[in-house]
């Protein structure tokens, strides 16, 4: 690295920090909020929607907010008895059906009117047109859009599969065994099935909405008007439930990192080396099919990409945050050359920006067509970089921005996240008492025969906090190689 270091973008009082007063600023990309409404009938992925549009929304910077009417229900009923709440013959269970959407609906409006919310997705059946109608009167009155999408989906075996993952654990049915849930919940669907009305493509022409038909087999979409509804579209077109596994890993340890300092484009180290190797093995272990492996631009992933001796594509987009003037220094440098910046970067790490480089924020909307492409495909093994991969878990795990810049993403550690239809995982973190060498502040993994494995007592389990809670199971033979963070 050469002795001079770059120049400031902007002069020290241009960069004086002002402690915010208000919430953070985020993109505006409506000039009114907007309302996503959720139409179907029960078990058609309505919810696992919701949440994974909600999910990639406020990753991308656009705050959204889920309201799950089953949820006011449950509030308003503390006790579920069986189907018969929900014939539409029940005038007693209709009113308090009706309550608990006008409920729902008071807190959408101080959730866009009052909490600077952006869009707020009703998650419930609103499958009459009279429902529809309600809240079109009410985001009318309150000068908000509103898009449609309609989950519709008539293959038996697809229902079915719904009712077992999902419903068996609803609070509805607590204590109730398999059978008795699923014809319970066979015959709420038949009592919805009555009064149905599907959005019609004549009557409701001038309305704006997406149909998606058997879980993504076929789409319709109706009107798009704005870049939200757009961004939205895009990606419920994009994601599909078929069962794939994710692995994330950083590429081996770089002669950078070996000397502290931050970015540049170094080749990998004896430990990264050998840790390519390890991963090498432990990949060909897992016997995945058809499995595409993905590297940035930079000698390091593609290092270590190249010990699987598989072909492996390369994204510009996963290269590492760049850091600018601060490029190859270390935090002591920048700390000493950089006084000012390096404060500014404490006081908010997600969107300062390094002069003549990137913030947390300018990354991810780097990595947004990343996080499509990740959608489509089936098992992808990503070699990466610290902050993109912070970022890509922040997308999975359901960060917040202010959570993303501090994620744990080690050297020399692999990931593995398991998508599963109607719901979202990651794999159990095992943290393994796995043969390891300690050189200096690195770990690395090395190829461990399965006898030879134990789960350690600091046994942790990762999950999304917007999905329901996983239960803890650990199996039989460990799936993935951790190594121990440095003490």
């Amino acid at each position: 690295m050469s002795g001079a270091f770059g120049e400031l973008t902007q002069t020290p009082l241009q960069k004086v920090w002002i402690p915010r007063t208000s919430k953070p600023s985020v993109p505006q990309f409506t000039n009114s909020p907007t309302m996503v409404i959720m139409v179907g009938l029960p078990a058609r992925g309505k919810t696992y929607i919701s949440k994974k549009l909600t999910r990639y929304l406020n990753w991308i910077g656009t705050p959204t907010k889920v309201f799950n009417v089953g949820q006011y229900r449950r509030e308003a009923v503390q006790t579920y008895k069986n189907y018969e709440f929900f014939r539409p013959d029940n005038e007693e269970a209709m009113q308090i059906r009706r309550q608990c959407a006008l409920a729902a609906l008071r807190d959408v409006q101080t959730y866009l009117s009052v909490e600077e919310g952006q869009v707020a997705v009703f998650d419930a059946t609103n499958t009459t047109r009279e429902r529809r109608t309600l809240i079109l009167q009410f985001a009318k009155e309150n000068g908000y859009k509103v898009f449609f999408i309609e989950s519709i989906c008539d293959d038996p075996d697809i229902i079915q599969e719904n009712i077992k993952q999902v419903k068996l654990t609803s609070p509805d049915y607590k204590d109730c065994n398999r059978d008795e849930v699923v014809e319970d919940f066979l015959k709420r669907i038949e009592c919805y099935q009555k009064t149905y009305q599907p959005l019609d493509d004549d009557l409701d022409r001038s309305l704006s909405y997406i149909k998606i038909f058997n879980v993504g087999s076929r789409y319709l979409v109706n009107r798009v008007q704005d870049h939200v509804q757009s961004r939205t579209v895009y990606y419920l077109m994009n994601i599909h439930v078929t069962p794939r596994s994710i692995y994330l890993s950083r590429h081996g340890e770089s002669e950078l990192n070996l000397r502290g300092r931050i970015g540049g484009d170094s080749g990998l180290s004896e430990r990264g080396t050998q840790y390519a190797c390890a991963l090498a093995g432990f990949i060909r272990s897992q016997c995945i099919r058809d499995l595409k492996v993905w590297t940035s631009h930079m000698k390091r992933t593609i290092q270590t990409a190249e010990a699987l001796h598989v072909p492996y594509e390369q994204w510009k987009a996963l290269n590492e945050i760049d850091a600018g003037v601060c490029e190859e220094m270390t935090y002591e440098e920048i700390q000493d050359h950089f006084p000012e910046e390096f404060a500014l970067r404490d006081q908010d790490k997600y969107r300062y920006r390094y002069p003549k480089g990137e913030s947390y924020e300018d990354l991810v909307q780097r990595l947004e067509p990343v996080i499509m492409e990740l959608e489509r495909q089936e098992n992808v093994l990503v070699i990466c970089h610290q902050a993109v991969m912070r970022c890509l878990l922040a997308y999975f795990l359901d960060k917040s921005a202010e959570e993303l810049p501090y994620l744990k993403c080690p050297l020399h550690t692999v990931l593995k996240l398991t998508p599963v239809a109607y719901g979202e995982c990651l794999n159990p973190g095992e943290q393994l008492n796995t043969p390891f060498l300690k050189q200096e502040a690195c770990w690395w993994i090395s190829e461990v025969l399965p006898n030879s494995i134990h789960l350690s007592k600091s046994f942790v389990l990762w999950k999304s906090s917007s999905l329901p809670p996983l239960k803890h199971v650990i199996p039989k033979l460990p799936r993935i190689y951790l190594a121990p963070l440095p003490v």
